[in-house]
């Protein structure tokens, strides 16, 4: 307990002191780097394994650059995942793989507290995904087959979708069309990847039906798991990555036929790039996406729409390249490299770069050399940009 208040007395001050400083601080979830021989995904039983929230200064040109300012321990067993904020940015929501439960950071309280809501039945939970008024959120669970419905006001569960045979991992809506498409990856073990897309009516919450993601002979292993509503076009459109497929596809909805034709809009792999993650839209005229093996970050120009992507600059991170925090400014990407503790993915690092020449500017090893991975990388409220997150 004592060791508790400590953390949240450091918080307080924490916070305090930055409203003077030029800093940028990022906050990240981490866990023990396991041994390089190490294949299995979930470690939790590993002696003196860490996981928590670490508050890092990743400017590199303040003085401070990868001093770890604040550390909120976590349980170890909880294979602490993705963070991400509400709408109105009040709160922060920490998935977990190993535990049916969410870590929710009131960030209007002072100082923020940490709470636990458990989530039923909710095996490896990975996407949270806010809807446009902030009313509600959906938490996608891979391994159970199911997406959790909960009110953002007082973070009661109030309704579940199940998913059968499926493992649904990113997660999308537009009102506009009354949709809610969630991706089918992987299994838990990570030995059958998936192909499809369910999508659902929104306002019932009713399966009406799936989309392939590929045009190869089933099963294709395409493996899509990010997917995000394309912002600032006509026409609804959604953009997905297939993980192992190498690829975008894309989503344009027919107001006709009430469906979506389906396409893919960009391949990465006659450029020997693999694993496809993360997508960032971080304005009008630009995409941002990671490939994690090997690592690297590629900027696309989409002036002229998604289906006309053009990639401007592929630039090397450290293995396993995943999300990307974006400052306000517009001066610099924040790469983290860990995807799933996997080897040859999980580099440990946080790759600084200059947005206006798409350079290395530093690595950030802080968490690296400590023998640990981030999981996730976002910047305070202060400072982050969403980039259609």
């Amino acid at each position: 307990m004592l060791k508790s208040s400590i953390y949240i007395l450091g918080l307080a001050i924490f916070i305090q002191a930055s409203t003077a400083r030029s800093e940028i601080l990022a906050m990240m979830a981490y866990e023990s780097k396991p041994a390089e021989d190490l294949a299995a995904l979930n470690i939790s039983g590993t002696p003196d394994r860490r996981e928590g929230i670490a508050f890092i200064n990743v400017d590199p040109k303040d003085g401070n650059f990868g001093k770890w300012l604040l550390d909120i321990p976590l349980n170890p067993t909880g294979n602490s995942h993705h963070i991400f904020y509400d709408r109105d940015v009040k709160k922060a929501y920490l998935t977990s793989l190993g535990q049916p439960a969410l870590q929710v950071m009131d960030l209007s309280s002072f100082p923020p507290q940490l709470t636990t809501v458990d989530v039923p039945n909710c095996v490896m939970g990975e996407d949270i995904m806010f809807d446009d008024q902030n009313e509600f959120w959906y938490l996608t669970c891979m391994g159970s087959a199911n997406v959790w419905k909960g009110r953002v006001a007082d973070d009661s569960i109030i309704a579940e979708i199940k998913l059968p045979g499926t493992y649904p991992h990113g997660i999308a809506l537009d009102a506009s069309i009354d949709r809610l498409l969630v991706t089918s990856t992987i299994t838990p073990d990570l030995s059958s990847p998936d192909e499809r897309i369910t999508v659902i009516k929104a306002s019932t919450l009713e399966i009406i039906g799936s989309i392939k993601t590929s045009t190869a002979e089933s099963p294709s292993g395409a493996a899509p798991v990010e997917i995000f509503r394309v912002p600032n076009t006509e026409i609804p459109m959604f953009l997905l990555s297939n993980m192992f497929a190498g690829n975008l596809w894309a989503l344009t909805w027919d107001d006709a036929t009430q469906d979506f034709k389906s396409e893919m809009a960009f391949d990465f792999m006659p450029l020997e790039f693999g694993v496809v993650l993360e997508i960032y839209f971080t304005d009008h005229d630009q995409m941002v996406v990671t490939t994690a093996s090997p690592g690297h970050v590629h900027v696309f120009d989409i002036s002229k729409g998604v289906l006309q992507a053009e990639l401007l600059s592929s630039t090397a991170t450290g293995g396993g390249a995943h999300h990307v925090a974006f400052d306000l400014d517009g001066k610099y990407a924040f790469v983290q490299n860990s995807f799933l503790n996997l080897p040859g993915m999980r580099d440990g690092s946080v790759t600084v770069i200059d947005r206006n020449t798409n350079e290395v500017v530093a690595s950030m090893d802080t968490l690296k050399n400590a023998g640990l991975n981030p999981n996730v990388i976002v910047l305070l409220p202060k400072w982050n940009l969403e980039a259609g997150h």
